[in-house]
């Protein structure tokens, strides 16, 4: 079962924290998302790896302002399981936790969700919207994630209640464990049915959901037909 726990941020943590950004075309929004998980410096032992996943527009000017970070840049847009998989290898941290370029996720709550796992209480934590708070998130989008879910829950015996969650935390054995093989954005339904197959503690913790201010999803209705395919291709 997962356990879903609602923690308050701690005020020191001490093993390092690998936050991956996968980015592609986010110049309206990366400049913001760096800025506030440098800010995560003052309380987290951080590095910052960006993967510019073959971004067309100024985003990879805006990411080479920074010299705080780790950027490691890919020639193309091969998407976002190839970017997690390259910042993945490209990673030394204890922990690994997945950060969204686009603002839909809030880097303030990264030391929240990590906490489990600095505490020995889980192997993995997923960042779950439905426990938490959701605003603008379209009908389409909801329906899809909570199909999704609600299958992943018969086909794998889990309460989990938001398996397409972009935060995913996991400990570093985990991560290199996992062997993601996954390009796009099935790379989440790759993940979940892998962290589940192989009985890792996992825990849920509410977070809070925005949509997208600037700019327009890339996930179309096509990724969630395949993700629901790929669930059943994990049994």
């Amino acid at each position: 079962m997962i356990n879903i726990i609602d923690y308050k941020i701690m005020e020191k943590i001490s093993p390092l924290i690998s936050i991956i950004v996968p980015v592609y075309n986010e110049e309206e929004t990366i400049d913001e998302v760096i800025s506030r998980i440098i800010s995560l410096g003052r309380k987290l032992s951080i590095e910052i790896i960006v993967v510019d996943d073959g971004s067309e527009d100024n985003t990879l000017n805006i990411i080479k302002k920074y010299d705080q970070i780790i950027l490691v840049q890919h020639e193309k847009n091969y998407g976002k399981g190839a970017a997690i998989q390259t910042g993945i290898k490209k990673s030394k941290g204890d922990v690994i936790i997945i950060q969204d370029a686009d603002l839909e996720y809030l880097p303030e709550e990264i030391p929240k969700i990590v906490e489990p796992i600095l505490s020995g209480k889980a192997d993995v934590v997923f960042g779950s919207r439905f426990i938490g708070k959701i605003e603008g998130m379209s009908f389409s989008h909801f329906l899809g994630n909570r199909i999704l879910s609600i299958v992943a829950q018969i086909l794998y015996k889990t309460n989990m209640t938001d398996i397409m969650t972009g935060y995913k935390a996991m400990k570093r054995h985990v991560a290199n464990n996992l062997k993601i093989t996954k390009s796009g954005f099935d790379v989440e339904i790759e993940m979940t049915c892998k962290i589940l197959k192989n009985h890792y503690r996992v825990v849920e913790v509410p977070i809070s959901y925005k949509y997208r201010t600037f700019g327009e999803s890339k996930i179309t209705y096509r990724d969630g037909l395949r993700s629901l395919m790929s669930l059943f291709s994990y049994i």
